[in-house]
């Protein structure tokens, strides 16, 4: 899967066990779904799941990862990722835009882009289908990007792996039922009763748009007019969420958490959000049983790449190397929440 930020790389083998932990679990609700490895790690566990999210690009992650059933798009996924692998790079578009006037990917990588992604929208294929081809060449881009995992910048050199020739592979597709959308979260809340709906909402500034604007108009393909050194979509300026405003994160929280229609509502939260971990408990008490996990990881490269200016001068001291994760679960019962607690304690 894509480098992400905010990616629940380390954290998922917490999060499964959480739900392990939850009996007669066979619904859930991704509602902010990003990557969809949360999605695909329940899939795997034989629920049927659906997965949402806003951005065009993690819609289609979500399709390929949740959607579609290997019993079903295996072959022909195989097929198509090795047809359009065997294209010849024709530089346009994306070209020009990440390769020549920023530095994204190289030009006989770019290239490639242009000509899989043109190819891809003139067949005409089946949202499954499609999405599997689009994911494939994102992850194929990501793998020889020249960025420390978000688009705000690219790096003044060359990263070593930009050199490598860009290269499709077939995404890890799952059996089973699944399904998808690309909705604003409180919208899609309402829409559907599950038996457990995780939420990893956006906590700070940062857009996820704004971070992976290229994989939105890979996914997109409307070659938008872009703006700055990092060669943003305009639409970024306007496609803003509310969770990554402070004045207006805690009424959309609140008001999603209100909308969700589930047994069990699992939420993975930062300790460096807009929201404190207080308002958090809060809002999610008045639903039901908190139980809670908090799990250090370490942040991300950025926060140490931040403290150089453009010319490459150090301004700044690094802040704290690591932060906290905390999964929230609401709504277990009493022995339900001893065995989540001995989760905690297998953790620690």
């Amino acid at each position: 899967m894509i480098k992400y930020l905010g990616s629940k790389r380390r954290v998922l083998p917490h999060i499964v066990s959480c739900v392990g932990a939850l009996p007669d679990v066979r619904t859930a609700l991704d509602l902010f779904s990003g990557t969809a490895r949360v999605g695909h790690a329940l899939k795997r566990l034989g629920m049927t799941v659906h997965a949402n999210d806003h951005n065009a690009y993690a819609a289609a992650l979500a399709t390929c990862y949740v959607q579609a059933d290997a019993r079903r798009w295996q072959r022909p996924a195989e097929r198509l990722i090795a047809e359009l692998d065997r294209l010849p790079g024709e530089p346009g578009w994306f070209t020009a835009t990440y390769s020549e006037k920023s530095r994204y990917l190289k030009p006989e990588n770019g290239a490639r882009v242009d000509a899989i992604r043109e190819r891809i929208a003139v067949l005409a294929l089946e949202p499954e289908l499609e999405a599997i081809a689009l994911v494939s060449l994102i992850e194929a881009a990501d793998r020889v990007d020249s960025t420390v995992g978000l688009q705000m910048a690219y790096l003044k050199s060359w990263a070593a792996r930009a050199h490598q020739p860009l290269a499709l592979r077939v995404p890890e597709l799952l059996p089973g039922k699944g399904s998808s959308s690309c909705l604003d979260a409180r919208v899609c809340a309402s829409r559907r009763a599950v038996d457990l709906a995780y939420l990893d909402p956006p906590y700070n500034q940062h857009s996820y748009l704004g971070n992976y604007h290229v994989w939105e108009s890979v996914v997109r393909w409307d070659k938008p007019d872009v703006y700055g050194i990092a060669m943003k979509r305009t639409d970024v300026k306007e496609r803003g969420s509310a969770f990554n405003r402070k004045g207006s994160i805690e009424d959309a929280f609140r008001e999603v958490v209100r909308k969700v229609r589930a047994r069990y509502l699992v939420v993975s939260f930062n300790d460096e959000g807009y929201l404190g971990l207080e308002t958090v408990r809060s809002i999610l008490g008045e639903h039901g049983p908190l139980e809670e996990l908090a799990i250090e990881h370490p942040r991300h490269i950025g926060h140490r790449i931040g403290i150089y200016n453009p010319q490459g001068v150090r301004v700044g001291t690094p802040g704290k190397a690591s932060n906290h994760e905390h999964l929230f679960v609401v709504g277990a019962s009493v022995a339900e929440r001893r065995a989540l607690r001995e989760v905690a304690r297998a953790a620690s």
